[in-house]
């Protein structure tokens, strides 16, 4: 009796381990291995503005789950996925459907870090939208998450999965037009009307003074997520957030991050060692008209210093080398000045070219030793889940870019040049403008 006894309690002991075996790995907060013919379960997080896009980038994949916080903003991916599960809670998603294996966020700068964080922490991969953080501190715990977690993740710089991409560091590394000691890189757009509404006319920069209601469908507070607390008004929702401090990133973190890209790659920049910055129209609530920020970086591997000029609602001077009837890159773009020649590259569409055109023409192209991405941006992130390796901008890669482009707008809200410290994640001759290096969270909210 006592063996039977023994016996049935050790069958049970081993159910018992099986069965937790088998527990599928999601649930445990490891990601799910996913063959390589296999399909990635998707949810996306803020699906009403990019994140539309993306989505529709992955629309070979299985989108199981959508999430945003003003139902009717999203309506139309709502609609055009109806076997998804819907929510407005990121937090809620993540903790009741244990299915998802990846989520796209495109949420307002200012809740990337909080969203990108619960959701590798639950062993998700992630594709976040960029600027990735709008604070250096974030910047530096997301890309440790990324090697903490083993999660695949990526940043929505589109431009990093293309071949002009590849071809300006390729041509930088064969020498081309030799030394590169500057680098003139621009945005010529502007947030101006902040706000983007009539009421920018008629209080300048400063906060709307009326307070409208909160429209059915949208979650305000859960909107706000980390930022301070304030009223809601349509001149943050939807769509008009970039332009105010608590929320968007500058124009530094929404067009730098993808036009600095190419630059801190061909030229294997590392971190800022300096920035100074002048600007028209700062205040304390909105990101300027215009800023003209001037970084120093220090030499590294066989490469000099590097001056790179940063012009957001204006352009830098015309190339001397640019024949008359060629015009420069419409939108933002860069000019690699060497000591041989110089490149000139858009960043929306217009290919790199040696300048004059006559250089071009004579220059012997090298090889093409750079990997090439086949499909989208978001293509080669779940191509990275399925073949268990890292996305052409994962955030360890990426969360430094974002940095240098924070620096960059620290120095535009100091209105200084700031002397940067990156092992120590300090700014060492303005100790006051130290706060920007990690924002205050409003009370309830942690990375």
């Amino acid at each position: 009796m006592q063996n039977r006894t023994t016996r049935r309690n050790f069958l049970k002991a081993v159910t018992a381990i099986t069965a937790f075996n088998i527990v599928p790995r999601y649930v445990l907060g490891v990601p799910r291995r996913i063959a390589p013919n296999e399909k990635v379960n998707i949810a996306g997080i803020g699906i009403g503005g990019m994140g539309k896009s993306n989505i529709g980038n992955l629309d070979s994949e299985n989108i199981v789950a959508l999430c945003d916080v003003d139902l009717n903003y999203a309506a139309k991916t709502i609609q055009k996925y109806p076997k998804a599960k819907v929510y407005q809670d990121y937090r809620e998603m993540l903790d009741k459907q244990k299915d998802i294996d990846a989520v796209v966020i495109a949420t307002p700068d200012h809740t990337h870090a909080v969203i990108s964080m619960a959701a590798m922490k639950a062993g998700k991969h992630v594709y976040c939208q960029k600027p990735l953080t709008r604070d250096i501190y974030e910047a530096r715990m997301l890309a440790k998450a990324t090697r903490e977690t083993g999660v695949c993740t990526q940043m929505g710089i589109q431009g990093h999965s293309k071949e002009d991409f590849r071809l300006i560091c390729e041509w930088i590394w064969d020498g081309a037009i030799g030394e590169v000691r500057e680098v003139d890189t621009w945005c010529s757009l502007s947030y101006y009307p902040w706000g983007h509404a009539g009421w920018s006319s008629k209080f300048g920069a400063g906060r709307p003074t009326d307070k409208p209601p909160v429209p059915d469908g949208l979650k305000w507070d859960l909107w706000l997520g980390p930022a301070p607390e304030r009223p809601y008004h349509p001149a943050y929702h939807p769509a008009v957030w970039r332009c105010w401090r608590d929320f968007g990133s500058g124009m530094m973190g929404d067009r730098g991050a993808h036009t600095l890209d190419s630059a801190v790659s061909a030229l294997k920049l590392g971190p800022p060692v300096s920035a100074e910055a002048t600007s028209c129209g700062l205040n304390q609530e909105t990101h300027p008209l215009s800023a003209i920020v001037t970084y120093q970086f220090a030499a590294r591997e066989n490469m000099p210093p590097v001056k790179l000029m940063w012009y957001e609602g204006t352009r830098p001077p015309r190339p001397e080398e640019l024949e008359p009837d060629r015009k420069m890159p419409k939108e933002g773009g860069l000019v690699f000045k060497g000591s041989k020649g110089k490149i000139m590259a858009g960043v929306y569409g217009e290919s790199p070219r040696l300048i004059p055109e006559s250089k071009m023409k004579d220059y012997k192209r090298p090889e093409k030793t750079l990997p090439r991405v086949k499909g989208t941006h978001e293509q080669d992130w779940v191509d990275a889940i399925r073949n268990n390796r890292k996305a052409g901008a994962n955030f360890e890669y990426s969360g430094p870019l974002t940095e240098t482009c924070i620096v960059g707008r620290m120095a535009i809200q100091a209105d200084a040049k700031i002397e940067w410290d990156a092992a120590n994640m300090k700014i060492t001759n303005i100790p006051a403008a130290n706060k920007y290096v990690r924002t205050e969270y409003r009370q309830g909210w942690s990375l």
